[in-house]
């Protein structure tokens, strides 16, 4: 009785059996291993070998799965075509973004991309070029069309630029907020320019006021000064002039390793330097000078507060007893805190940067002398203040147009008069 298993080996050996002898058949080969024709049969087509029939011709049986030779063939060619757009097409956009590359580099990433689609539409199609620096066709037709209005605006832009180098070049010091004002100084309303447009022009056209950061320190406090109450608390503003003023003693460098000593009266209405003093010393007498020409200038004091450090010249008795006869109200902030006094330490900060700007001192001690008279003159006169508005027109006096500052916090213009 014939098996009914048969082992995997087995059958790998009938197979080959059949496939090696030249000439036999199915039956021949079956009868010799003892199995039926048909289960030699089935275990020929699972292996992919051809029957060969009696008289000799031999028929490819269809294996489940398999595929003829012109399939096969007919396969490989569309894979090999397929391949090849493939490569064609990766190589292209390679090439792409071997150009796109510099656009990359520049300032707004996005409109780089788009124009780098724009100068190579005519070369390669817009929705490959889109796909290949990802972003959207209809982003790139919506910032195609809106070409004319930016040419329109860089050109305004450019215009613009050369009105404020024409201001920088009179005045390097001054930044964004003054030469907005010197801009919109006279100019009728259609013309007029805003700040945040005048800044972002400055910055593209690399134009700034000219900024210097240095700490020096000019104070030395009296171990047995007296106590004087703080009367601003680090509010520098007033209602009208001639009733709070800051003062502070600013050192002025000289190549020749000395220094000059700068005493200063600030009005926090007017911003004016009511009065002010220079010499090569720090003895009480500088800022008593300084006082001095303040009250020279305004006819008299009294009544108003005088804001400063906890320097020993402040804390003198002699500078005590000028402010008692003038009528001056002392006020100082607390020991070690710039802070408490702002507004002159921004002056003086102010008076340095904008006069030395890169160089570290003065020549010597006339040329300083005469370079801080005059910016100081002009600070009274013509430099625009931001707290008052930017005004800076100059009254018949010598004195800025004074400034107001309502209890609600608006601004009203002071009769011209000389009250500096």
């Amino acid at each position: 009785m014939a098996r009914k298993n048969y082992p995997d080996e087995f059958k790998r050996d009938a197979v080959a059996l059949y496939r090696d002898t030249e000439g036999a058949t199915i039956a021949q080969i079956a009868a010799e291993l003892g199995v039926s024709e048909a289960t030699l049969s089935a275990w020929c087509k699972s292996a992919g070998v051809p029957i060969r029939h009696r008289r000799g011709v031999v028929v490819a049986e269809p294996v489940p799965g398999a595929e003829s030779p012109e399939q096969e063939l007919a396969r490989l060619r569309s894979e090999v075509k397929a391949l090849r757009a493939t490569e064609a097409r990766l190589s292209t956009e390679r090439d792409i973004l071997r150009s796109a590359a510099k656009y990359f580099g520049r300032g707004d990433e996005l409109v780089s991309r788009f124009q780098f689609v724009a100068d190579h539409l005519h070369a390669f199609e817009v929705k490959w070029l889109c796909a290949v620096v990802e972003v959207a066709r209809s982003s790139f037709y919506a910032w195609l069309a809106g070409a004319d209005g930016r040419a329109a605006r860089r050109a305004a832009d450019e215009a613009l630029a050369e009105r404020i180098r024409a201001v920088h070049d009179e005045d390097n010091t001054y930044g964004a907020p003054r030469i907005t004002a010197e801009l919109n100084d006279g100019a009728p309303e259609g013309q007029r320019v805003n700040h945040k447009r005048v800044a972002r022009v400055m910055r593209g056209a690399g134009i700034a006021g000219y900024r210097r950061r240095r700490r020096v320190k000019t104070t030395v406090a009296d171990p047995a000064n007296q106590k004087v109450p703080d009367l601003l608390k680090r509010d520098f503003t007033a209602a009208q002039v001639n009733t709070r003023y800051v003062g502070d003693i600013t050192y002025l460098p000289l190549a020749t390793g000395a220094n000059l000593y700068l005493a200063t009266v600030i009005d926090c209405c007017s911003r004016r330097v009511a009065g002010w003093a220079i010499a090569d010393h720090m003895r009480t007498e500088l800022v008593i000078d300084a006082l001095k020409a303040a009250a020279a200038l305004r006819g008299s004091l009294a009544g108003a507060i005088f804001h400063a450090d906890h320097g020993s010249q402040y804390t003198s008795r002699d500078f005590a007893n000028l402010c008692r006869d003038l009528g001056v109200v002392q006020s100082m902030g607390a020991v070690g805190s710039s802070a408490d006094n702002a507004l002159a330490e921004s002056f003086n900060a102010a008076l340095k940067r904008e006069i030395l700007q890169d160089r570290a001192c003065w020549p010597d001690a006339a040329i300083c002398r005469r370079e801080v008279f005059r910016w100081l003159a002009r600070y009274n006169t013509t430099r625009r203040h931001s707290y008052c508005r930017h005004s800076s027109e100059g009254d018949p006096f010598g004195g800025p147009v004074v400034m107001r500052l309502g209890v609600d916090g608006s601004w009203s213009t002071v009769e011209r008069t000389r009250l500096g």
